[in-house]
């Protein structure tokens, strides 16, 4: 018990928790005392401020090499409901997007691991949204798409990551972390980068000056334990080379997955959710902001979260594929306005920012 007041203490006054701490919290504490020593983190991170940004989301193809029994989205060579958006359709896309959103300050780009297109492809995805968007943040493809670029091109990772950046990438998603634990990618995403090569790729393009997040996917096969491992691996990192600018955790959805189908995976509850919110934000210390994304969690479990140590909604988004085919119920557009209502409501200040959480504009009166 002396373990768990120590651990007790640490997490209200801000102290750095080790693997043992955080085990003891997330078995021990409640719920509100987590939301509230993680809110005084939050806190202490960005004040009152909670952030949003004006984005839209593409999803480039859904045919992919990897199978992943954790995946509802991606379907194999072949299939009759696979496609690749063309460059034509991308300029078309974008340029309904900006009508839609003329403030528009960030293109997101992930895909899968495709295996009809060559490397050139994207670089030609990066040339059309950068002649159309010249100002804006483009945030493409996860490490492990830089992974699979780099064995379909015969380069390096840091090869690639300079060619993406000299054709107009900005930054890159966190997503594919999955859980960073080997034992449990060989059974959940046997095919795509390793814990290794996910870390590389990611320590490579901060040393390049590429921005990223971080992420997990939690809530499916991984123990509690490995749950929290992958948290401070990020912090290492985040350590050594300072590039991660959020950390968003995405709760595993089971629909239409072949792994619900070889596991008793329940959804996540909300309970559980926002203590693992709770729990990342007093564990990842040196990551400033940690996003509460509300197309997975639903809109008012995202704006509880503000009050479990979340900073930071995520954006307006447009369209998002990947999670609605494992069973998201979540629509796939948030206005601005809405955006502010919801943080309003949860007595933070709305902040409209950049990729960068560079402030871009008051926020729009309610």
């Amino acid at each position: 018990m002396d373990e768990l007041i120590k651990a007790r203490q640490k997490a209200r006054t801000g102290s750095r928790l080790s693997l043992e701490d955080a085990l003891l919290l997330y078995q021990n504490a409640s719920l509100l005392e987590l939301g509230q020593w993680a809110r005084a983190a939050k806190e202490r991170h960005s004040g009152k401020n909670v952030y949003y940004n004006i984005n839209r989301h593409l999803n480039l193809s859904n045919t992919c090499t990897a199978s992943c029994p954790l995946c509802a989205f991606s379907v194999k060579e072949g299939d009759n409901r696979g496609y690749i958006l063309s460059l034509e359709k991308i300029t078309e896309i974008i340029k309904r997007a900006v009508q839609e959103a003329p403030a528009l300050t960030e293109i997101h780009i992930v895909s899968s691991l495709c295996p009809d297109v060559e490397f050139s492809y994207y670089l030609d995805v990066l040339h059309t949204v950068r002649k159309l968007l010249p100002d804006v943040h483009i945030q493409a493809f996860t490490p492990v798409e830089i992974v699979h670029f780099a064995k379909i091109s015969g380069k390096s990772i840091k090869e690639v990551l300079q060619c993406l950046k000299t054709a107009g990438l900005s930054s890159l998603p966190g997503g594919g972390a999955e859980i960073l634990d080997d034992h449990i990618r060989q059974i959940i995403c046997p095919d795509k980068a390793s814990t290794a090569e996910w870390v590389e790729t990611v320590k490579t393009a901060h040393r390049m000056g590429i921005p990223t997040n971080a992420s997990i996917l939690y809530g499916h096969i991984e123990t509690l334990e490995q749950r929290l491992a992958h948290l401070f691996k990020l912090r290492a990192i985040q350590d050594e080379t300072g590039g991660f600018g959020a950390f968003v955790s995405f709760p595993f959805y089971p629909q239409n997955t072949k792994l619900a189908e070889l596991y008793p995976i329940k959804p996540l509850t909300a309970w559980e959710n926002l203590k693992f919110i709770a729990i990342s934000r007093l564990v990842l210390d040196n990551i400033d902001h940690i996003k509460a994304f509300w197309i997975m969690l639903s809109e008012e479990i995202a704006q509880l979260a503000l009050a479990f140590g979340a900073d930071d909604l995520d954006g307006t988004v447009g369209e998002e594929k990947i999670i609605h085919a494992a069973g998201a119920k979540t629509g796939s557009l948030m206005t601005r306005a809405h955006l502010s209502k919801m943080i309003v409501q949860a007595g933070y200040c709305p902040v409209e920012r950049d990729s960068l959480y560079n402030p871009v504009k008051q926020p729009v009166s309610l």
